[in-house]
């Protein structure tokens, strides 16, 4: 079998000039970073129907969403569309970790694939200065005097590598401003969260200025304003505020710009890339991070949301290999297990209810096919899936591309054909506790969430009529990473919130609930 840097290499990629003339886009409103990576810096004049991928709970086993979406995309250019892709941007930590890149694979890639996986036109790199000039500023401040009488530092400094000896360290050893301190991973960084949020350079200035880091002496939280620090911030990441234009080994545009993990963050690239994509083409293909629980319920209660669009249609991605996993079969999963498929067919059939009957969309389910997968395997998947009112479709974008995924694209193309408006897991006027208490019963099935007192006194100092956005396990529905398929009758604690101008978090193991950036 060969390599995706084999078979990235047999593809001769046209320069991105040509690639972004063919949707439109002007001279003037590009910024080339060599033949093959650009920053567009102009919007068109299309409205361009939304189609979000998600898919179920990820496994040992893999699922391919990434690789389905680039499929598709390739796919509805097959077929004849106006098409653009809208992607992440993929984060060191990963890249040289578990998971790997976040290009694709196969057939199905976006290029240049071992630029855009490392350091690409340097967003995460601005966003990591941004975030780690401001650490400096606290540090500076409280060492010349603290006049703002800063007691507790609730921001802490990032890098984008997994350094897990950074976690937890003591800075400042023998001054002022000594203290406990910790580096996150850049990809989970507010600023992160809140350029991906911004629809402009000013609206990305005053969320920097609303960023909470610490609280004073009288219990007042002080934000980035205060210290005057959002400009400097701001003019560091003037650049890593356009959005990034790549191109598939099959030749259609991609917008890959942002990237915040969905198991703390939104999970979703910047709205500034899909705005920008939705004006160039009639169909945008986007995705998600990790099962719908996560990546899509905060992409439509928060992105969709607070920028006013919706998914014409969502595509569920699932493999067999995965359903067997999530049904509890750990080896041979090539080989047939009928009852462990059934049983992780609970995982699945709950996304699609939430996607259906939550937010009322249109939904398809992508089978992405592997070599090893039997047909008679396949046929109880399919009329498992037939029976949830959906349609389910077979994909094999790994082996063969675009090619691989025109049955999916039809189905996509007839779905979307409606005008659709999503609906939400809860209203902005619930209070915090009941948005949270709906998305843990709507979404994830729980019986309801315990409130601690330390967490019901942290809730009282948070503003109303804001989304939440929920960090928890990636691997199960619940918040226990080893309750697999469709776990019932539990119930989450909310044990422990901190809130910052950008987020409110509840924290209990491995289950957070964070404010994001509104208007």
């Amino acid at each position: 079998m060969k390599t995706d840097i084999e078979i990235a290499s047999e593809v001769k990629l046209k320069p991105i000039t040509e690639i972004a003339a063919s949707i439109g886009i002007e001279p003037d409103c590009l910024e080339t970073y060599g033949k093959y990576k650009a920053k567009v810096t102009g919007q068109g004049n299309k409205k361009g129907k939304l189609i979000l991928v998600t898919a179920i709970n990820p496994t040992p086993a893999g699922e391919g969403k990434t690789t389905v979406s680039i499929g598709l995309a390739d796919g509805l250019k097959r077929s004849g569309k106006s098409v653009c892709l809208a992607l992440r941007e993929p984060s060191l930590g990963p890249v040289f970790g578990i998971k790997g890149g976040a290009t694709g694979g196969g057939y199905s890639q976006v290029a240049p694939m071992e630029d855009i996986n490392l350091h690409f036109t340097g967003d995460l790199h601005a966003i990591m200065a941004a975030n780690n000039l401001l650490s400096a500023i606290i540090d500076n401040h409280i060492y010349w005097g603290n006049n703002l009488k800063i007691k507790e530092v609730t921001w802490h400094r990032c890098q984008d590598v997994n350094d897990r000896a950074l976690r937890f360290i003591r800075s400042g050893v023998g001054f002022a401003c000594e203290r406990d301190e910790r580096f996150d991973i850049t990809a989970a960084s507010e600023v992160m969260a809140i350029l991906c949020l911004s629809k402009d350079i000013d609206d990305l200035k005053r969320r920097l200025g609303n960023i909470v880091v610490g609280i004073d002496e009288d219990g007042k939280r002080i934000t980035a304003h205060d210290l005057n620090a959002e400009n400097a911030m701001t003019i560091l990441l003037k650049d890593a505020i356009n959005p990034n234009l790549v191109q598939t080994l099959g030749g259609v545009p991609a917008f890959i710009h942002g990237g915040p993990f969905a198991n703390i963050a939104h999970g979703c690239n910047s709205i500034r890339a899909t705005l920008t994509a939705m004006s160039y083409a009639d169909y945008v293909v986007t995705e998600a991070g990790f099962g719908a629980d996560l990546g899509a319920e905060k992409f439509i209660d928060i992105k969709c949301r607070l920028f006013g669009i919706s998914p014409a249609t969502v595509v569920v991605v699932a493999t067999l290999r995965a359903l067997k996993c999530a049904g509890g079969k750990i080896d041979n999963l090539s080989e047939r297990d009928d009852q462990c498929l059934k049983k992780g067919m609970d995982n699945l059939k709950k996304h699609i209810k939430n996607i259906t009957e939550v937010f009322k969309l249109p939904c398809v389910v992508a089978i992405n096919r592997f070599e090893s997968d039997g047909e008679e395997e396949l046929a109880i998947l399919k009329n498992e899936i037939k029976a949830c009112g959906v349609r389910a479709v077979c994909t094999e974008c790994f082996a063969k591309g675009g090619e691989g995924a025109l049955e999916l694209a039809e189905a996509v193309v007839d779905m979307a054909t409606n005008e659709t408006s999503a609906e939400y897991a809860y209203s902005l006027d619930e209070s915090i506790e009941q948005k949270i208490t709906s998305v843990a019963k709507k979404i994830y099935g729980a019986d309801g969430v315990i409130f601690t007192d330390k967490a019901k006194e942290d809730i009282a100092h948070c503003p109303p009529g804001l989304p939440v956005c929920i960090a928890k396990t990636q691997f199960s529905l619940s918040d226990n990473p080893k309750l697999i398929g469709r776990p019932k009758s539990c119930t989450r604690r909310a044990q422990d919130f901190w809130w910052r101008s950008q987020a409110i978090s509840c924290l209990c193991p491995d289950f957070r609930v964070r404010r994001v950036p509104s208007a």
